[in-house]
Order: structure tokens, then C-alpha cells, then sequence
């Protein structure tokens, strides 16, 4: 197995390597046409020796290579420091395939307005888009994840009072010209386009000929149409009047949740190297782990001498106070209600472990604290004695807080998520306002050889209802065959794909990354009221 550093070194290449777009040739392309690309735009939006807290790089990973891929899935999604305020930005990024909207491409800016909706943080658009990707329409127009949602969203936001500001930088045509329209401020380049129907179309349609800035250019709409708020020469000009509207921007009343100065760990973060494993075969100490993330590496245990699998306590992370939910992953002994001590598994989540961590997030709730958690779960314990402890009730218990909390949540997935332990711990469909992995994390129903001997047992009895026996050799064939797909599945790279995951980060980032999601968080002042309606008790 290879050592973190190896790992994190592997995926820091990897990333460098998506963040090249669509390689040199079209990044020469665009400067061609007088324009910047994505990254270089938003390298002048924002605030000097500052950097793009990215999402969502890895979107797309794996996918459409028939079309010869599409990194990052051609859109760059993030958060960004402009005036000193902290912005979503959402930039297409001509340089592959012309900034075409795939499948993903649409998802991925979505779960960018999602975020910016959940925390109300002010959004910038930079649009350079060919519109939607023809040859797989099907899958980016008609749905509710699609493409239409993004412009949905924009007017859900406009109503919501979050700040919106789009730059047509480029291309903007068809459904994709309703998006900057649908926006606070509108501003737009010289040589770029927006319009319904470009010159190809129009004259397909109605037999008219007319020119690109004829129909559609910045000065006709400056001029004539009315429809841009601001006319500006070249992408730098563009850039500065953005800065200076975010300049005069108000500020909305201030978040409850409580945030003192903060304070760097005791412990060098670097260390977390050498505490973590990622072999789940082996133990690890996870209040280690969080002694190198928490604001002086001060840790207040909740009910530390009971249901010890799963940590509770109470800390502050980059001045934030927050409760942090983790998996304590060494093994431990507990009495159990009739007297007998009995060795709990580390990572497995218990009746008495999934009962204290329900009570501590409705404390949570009830104090308005941010939750953090931190995920290497196998599961929930199974067997006779774990049933007739209530098992299931505790866990629903521990569901059911989750689901209906109202304070921020952030998930971290640091080693396994397997089953229902992901969802007892926050997982994706929890509605975490954040969830980042490292690139250690596996994601999935449950591990690869548990899932592979399931289904190469399933399948062998299949084949001997007809009368077919496999050699031991083919059994092994089978296994490795499953294995080998399940382990590609679970690899958080998948995952970030997906967008199941908003962020693979470096161990030594986790302290950033979770400080960077409580201030977004922290833009939301509203809080609801915190019920969990029936408790299994």
C-alpha cells in the first residue's frame, strides 16, 4: 500500500494535469480571439495573494473520453475573495469543446448555486459557452438536475436577495443568453455575442442574413436592446468594473454562530501523515487526528467513557465553534447492561455509540453550534446481540437527528463510508453544506471484498441452478473481476466525478478547507426551527 505523502503527491499531478483544460493548442486559441482563459480571468477577479478555493475540479473525471473527455467538465467552480468578500464563482472555460454545457457541466453548476442558495453567498458568472452539448442533448436539457434548473435557480436566487453578477466574456447563446439576463448586473466584452439564435440559425430559420455583431454584439445590446449594464473593451476592463461592483456592495445582518480568533493546533497538521491509516485492517487514534485540525488542539469530550467507537465533543476550528461527530477507529472495551465487558471494533458504529451521538447533535441544534464529521465507518455492528440491543432504534435515532438539523453541517471523509454508517454520519444525502474526502476515503454500500464474495456467491449459485460448477480457479478469476470494479467505484475520484464529493483535499488542508466552509456557512443568518418529530425511543 502506498504511503499518504505517495498518494497526495499522485493526485496533486493529477489535478495540475485537469487544471490544463483543453491543453495548449486551445489555450492559444482563445488568446487568438483577444480573450483570457478561465483560470487566467479568475486570477485577476480576485483579491492580490489570494487563491481559488476550488470545487468540483475533478467533475467529469473518467467520463465522456468517446468525445475526447471533458476536464473539470469545461467549467471552473469555486470560492474566491473579491474586495474581500467571499464570492461563488462560476466560469466556463472555453477551452473545452468551447465551453459547451455536458451532462455534468450543468450538474456541476448547479451544486455551485445550491451551495451559494444554502450559505447566500454572492455569485459572479464569467460566460464563454457554446450552449448545450448537441450530441448528448438528451441528457443535459429536460430534468430537474439539467440544464433548465440552472436559469430556475438564478431568478430562486435573485428572490432570495444573493447578489448576482455575470460577464459575457465570450459566446452566449441559446437557452445558456437567459442566464446572465437573469442576473443583478450584466456586463459584456467587445467581439462577444449573446443571442437566442446565432447567424447559422437565424438564417436557417427565417432566411436572414446577418452578422454575429449584428444580431447579437456588445454595442447592440448597449445601444439598441438595452439588455448589457455595463460595455467594456477587454476582458482586464471587464474584470476591474466587477471588482468595483462588489466594492459597494451592503452587508446583511450577521451569522449566529459564535466565532472567536482563531488559534493554530498544538500539533504540527503535517503529522497526520503518520497517525492516519488507511489500511481498515489496522487501528489508529482518531482524537490524534483531531488534535492537529482544532484551534489549540483543545477537545471537549462528550460522554467520553461511553459508546466509545463514535467522538463527540465540542472544539473551535479556525476561531469557529463547532461540534465534531468522528469515528474513533482503535478498538475498545465496553461493559455492556448486564456487567460483561465486550471488545467493540473500531469504525463500527454501536447502539450506545449511535445513541450518545444522536443526543449530542440535538445539543448541537439546540445551541446553535456548526456540526463537523469526520467519516471511517464500516458500518453499524450486526449479529444477535447487537439486535437485541436496539440496534436498528438507536441508529434511526441517530438518522433522524441528522436529517432534521438545522445548524451548518460540513462532512469529511477521511477512510471508509460504507452503508448506512455513511448515512448515519452525514453523508451526501444529508444535506451536508460541504463534503470534501481525502484521497484515502473510500465511498460505497461496503468495502470491495465484502461486495465482491456477495456477488461471486450470488453468481455461482446461479450458474449451479444450471447445472454449472466453477473451479476454484475460475472462483478466483470471478472475485478479482468484481473486486477490481468495485474498487474502482469506490475510489473518491469517482465519487468527486460525480459530484458526490465537492472536494478531494491534502490531509494538511482538512483545517482550511473545514475554516473556509464555516465562513461560507456563517453568510446564512437564518436558522430554523430545530424538530425531529418521532424519536424511537
Amino acid at each position: 500500500m502506498r504511503s499518504m505523502a505517495e498518494v497526495v503527491a499522485a493526485m496533486h499531478n493529477q489535478e495540475e494535469h485537469i487544471r490544463e483544460g483543453g491543453g495548449a493548442e486551445a489555450v492559444e486559441k482563445q488568446h487568438q480571439k483577444g480573450r483570457l482563459t478561465a483560470r487566467e480571468r479568475i486570477a485577476l477577479l480576485l483579491d492580490p495573494g489570494t487563491e481559488l478555493f476550488e470545487l468540483g475540479l475533478l467533475a467529469a473525471y473518467g467520463m465522456y473520453e468517446e468525445w475526447g473527455g471533458a476536464p473539470a467538465a469545461g467549467v471552473v467552480t469555486g470560492l474566491g475573495r473579491v474586495e474581500g468578500r467571499l464570492m461563488m464563482l462560476i466560469v466556463n472555460d472555453a477551452t473545452v469543446k468551447a465551453g459547451a454545457f455536458f451532462p455534468m457541466t450543468a450538474k456541476k453548476v448547479i451544486r455551485a448555486q445550491n451551495i451559494a442558495m444554502e450559505n447566500r453567498i454572492p455569485t459572479i458568472y464569467l460566460v464563454d459557452s457554446a450552449g448545450v452539448f448537441l450530441p448528448l442533448q438528451e441528457d443535459v436539457f429536460p430534468d430537474t438536475d439539467d440544464f433548465g434548473r440552472v436559469f430556475r435557480n438564478n431568478a430562486v436566487m435573485s428572490a432570495m436577495g444573493i447578489p448576482q453578477i455575470t460577464a459575457i466574456m465570450g459566446m452566449c447563446v441559446a437557452g445558456g443568453a437567459y442566464l446572465p439576463v437573469m442576473c443583478d448586473h450584466i456586463l459584456m466584452t467587445e467581439g462577444s455575442g449573446l443571442f437566442l439564435a446565432g447567424p447559422a440559425l437565424v438564417q436557417a430559420a427565417i432566411g436572414q442574413k446577418v452578422s454575429a455583431e449584428e444580431l447579437g454584439g456588445a454595442r447592440v445590446h448597449a445601444e439598441i436592446s438595452g439588455t448589457v449594464d455595463f460595455r467594456e473593451p477587454t476582458d482586464e476592463a471587464c474584470l476591474v468594473r466587477i471588482r468595483s461592483l462588489v466594492d459597494k456592495m451592503g452587508y446583511r445582518r450577521s451569522s449566529p454562530y459564535d466565532r472567536r480568533k482563531p488559534e493554530p493546533p498544538a500539533f504540527a497538521i503535517e503529522e497526520l501523515y503518520g497517525i492516519f491509516e488507511a489500511d481498515p485492517a489496522r487501528q489508529y487514534d482518531m482524537k490524534e487526528v483531531i488534535a492537529r485540525l482544532v484551534d489549540g488542539s483543545r477537545f471537549d469530550e462528550y460522554k467520553s467513557d461511553y459508546g466509545e467507537t463514535v467522538l463527540c465533543g465540542y472544539a473551535r476550528l479556525g476561531g469557529f465553534a463547532v461540534g465534531l461527530v468522528a469515528n474513533q477507529k482503535t478498538h475498545v472495551t465496553q461493559i455492556d447492561h448486564s456487567g460483561q465487558k465486550r471488545v467493540e471494533f473500531g469504525g463500527v458504529v454501536y447502539t450506545e455509540s449511535a445513541e450518545k451521538a444522536a443526543r449530542f447533535i440535538m445539543d448541537c441544534n439546540q445551541n446553535l453550534i456548526p456540526l463537523v464529521f469526520l467519516h471511517d465507518v464500516n458500518g453499524f455492528m450486526v449479529g444477535r446481540d447487537a439486535e437485541w440491543s436496539g440496534i436498528i432504534r438507536a441508529g434511526a435515532k441517530m438518522v433522524n437527528a441528522v436529517a432534521n438539523s438545522v445548524v451548518p453541517k460540513i462532512t469529511v471523509i477521511v477512510g471508509g463510508s460504507f452503508g448506512a454508517g455513511h448515512y448515519a454520519m452525514c453523508g451526501k444525502a444529508y444535506d451536508p453544506r460541504f463534503v470534501f474526502a481525502w484521497p484515502t476515503a473510500r465511498y460505497a454500500v461496503m468495502g470491495g471484498d465484502q461486495a465482491a464474495g456477495t456477488l461471486v456467491e450470488i453468481k455461482v449459485k446461479q450458474l449451479e441452478r444450471g447445472g454449472k460448477k466453477l473451479s476454484a480457479e475460475e472462483r478466483e478469476e470471478l472475485f478479482q473481476s468484481v473486486k477490481q470494479t468495485y474498487d474502482e467505484q469506490t475510489d473518491p475520484r469517482y465519487g468527486a466525478a460525480r459530484l458526490w464529493i465537492d472536494r478531494i483535499i491534502d490531509p494538511v488542508e482538512t483545517r482550511q478547507a473545514i475554516t473556509i466552509a464555516l465562513e461560507a456557512a456563517a453568510l446564512n443568518p437564518d436558522v430554523a426551527e430545530f424538530k425531529v418529530g418521532v424519536l424511537q425511543t
